[in-house]
């Protein structure tokens, strides 16, 4: 081999994993294909459903982002923004065809009546899970776990927060009574903005308090939790619980 052609040898050798990089790197930003998104979360602009679309979309995930008012949801270049009213069954259908997993994050507080709201939207959901054989994931609420001693925690709410509790609880009857793919995720009691740590602890059924008695979770870590479970299911069909 002489000089000239040893010296091609080298360059090309050189530039070969260069082209693979640079090709492996035209994939990854390629821009989200949104009829085959990933998630499909319903409440993306409210208090939780903002930090798990914060959490998907940092992962590289691809959101199609629903809400009443979908310019409250926060933009990206993996969110596509949609208006939607939760318990219209045939526009929820419609989103959740282009989704692998629906994310209800929706709450009973419109100001009318908690049960007859849970029940609209829980029904609207389902229906579009069976429908689409979509996964769907409920975002809960802490009363319907129960104590460590079989009591359900719903009883020993204050008489203003039983109501959509009670409401909730309803959610994960329908759910269970259902033949869709599902999960639902009761926080601790207490939820609120903070840190994301992504140390916590797992449950099924029954609340979780730490050493002091108190049970609680950030929004963040909430949400890093969901993520994990979208990404790897170990609750399919079954509730499940975070807390410190």
């Amino acid at each position: 081999m002489n000089v000239r052609t040893l010296i091609a040898s080298v360059i090309l050798a050189i530039a070969l994993p260069v082209s693979a990089v640079a090709a492996d790197s035209a994939t990854a930003s390629r821009p989200c294909d949104f009829d085959k998104a990933k998630i499909l979360l319903v409440g993306a602009s409210g208090m939780i459903g903002s930090r798990i679309l914060s959490e998907a979309t940092s992962r590289g995930h691809c959101v199609i982002g629903a809400a009443r008012r979908p310019e409250r949801i926060a933009t990206g270049p993996n969110v596509l923004a949609q208006q939607l009213d939760a318990a219209d069954r045939e526009a929820l259908t419609a989103l959740a065809r282009r989704a692998e997993v629906i994310v209800l994050s929706t709450s009973p507080r419109s100001g009318g009546d908690p049960m007859q709201e849970a029940r609209a939207v829980g029904e609207s959901a389902i229906a579009a899970a069976r429908a689409t054989g979509t996964r769907l994931i409920v975002v809960g609420g802490a009363g319907s776990l129960n104590l460590p001693d079989g009591t359900p925690f719903v009883e020993t709410l204050p008489a203003a927060y039983r109501s959509e509790a009670l409401a909730m609880k309803h959610v994960l009857e329908l759910l269970r009574a259902s033949d869709v793919n599902w999960t639902f995720f009761s926080p601790a009691e207490r939820i609120a903005p903070g840190a994301r740590t992504g140390r916590y602890r797992l449950g099924t059924t029954t609340l979780l308090r730490d050493e002091n008695g108190i049970s609680r979770i950030s929004a963040e870590d909430y949400a890093h939790a969901l993520v994990n479970e979208i990404e790897k299911p170990a609750h399919e069909r079954s509730q499940m619980t975070a807390a410190y």
